[in-house]
């Protein structure tokens, strides 16, 4: 399955999208996840997700394959059933894994770039460790927050804040884009060069 998934992948950009697996109290969450699809596949990259096919992923997913884009999924096979509700998204590649570490590192892998929609503390988790591995050199990848009905306003402040506070040091705040346009935030993070990580040494086994 991951061959075959780095198959499809082999000649095109990614962009890993972090988003919930509910659609959230406002329209404008699923709007903001149909119009980044279509963008995505507008400008070429391949989209890699959490392999679901409700709330926000389904919408996205669909949104990318409607529009002629290329669709891998990385689902752990204890949320299959949770997730996957059986409506049918067409999917070019699911990947299956045991664990969730394994399912967010194959993405980051599989990824160029990475944005966050709206979401629960899964998809904040995701977007902090994917940040965090770029601030500690485990990957060179930008993180974008779409900043959908401002979203993801407070966490931001709240980087700020911790970097106001001597926790974060004002580089690393230049890992993140914020937009809430789906056109510019894509734009942007597949553009973006985050500034160079800690000079750490990592094996494969660590990442």
């Amino acid at each position: 399955m991951v061959a075959a998934a780095r198959r499809t992948l082999r000649d095109r950009r990614g962009v890993c999208v972090f988003l919930g697996s509910r659609s959230g109290a406002q329209q404008a969450y699923i709007e903001a996840a149909r119009a980044l699809g279509k963008e995505i596949a507008r400008q070429g990259f391949s989209l890699i997700y959490g392999g679901g096919d409700v709330g926000l992923m389904g919408e996205l997913a669909r949104s990318v394959h409607e529009s002629g884009g290329t669709v891998v999924g990385v689902i752990p096979r204890a949320l299959a059933g949770r997730e996957l509700s059986g409506v049918g998204v067409q999917i070019d590649n699911t990947v299956v894994t045991s664990t969730m570490h394994e399912r967010k590192q194959l993405m980051a892998s599989f990824a160029d770039a990475f944005i966050a929609l709206p979401g629960g503390f899964g998809t904040m988790e995701e977007v902090v460790e994917a940040i965090t591995w770029t601030q500690l050199g485990i990957h060179d990848k930008p993180v974008g927050l779409l900043n959908t009905c401002g979203f993801w306003e407070p966490m931001h402040q709240m980087f700020k804040h911790a970097t106001s506070e001597g926790f974060i040091n004002d580089a690393s705040l230049d890992i993140v884009v914020m937009e809430a346009d789906p056109a510019v935030m894509l734009d942007r993070v597949m553009s973006h060069r985050p500034p160079p990580g800690l000079a750490t040494t990592w094996d494969k086994v660590d990442v």
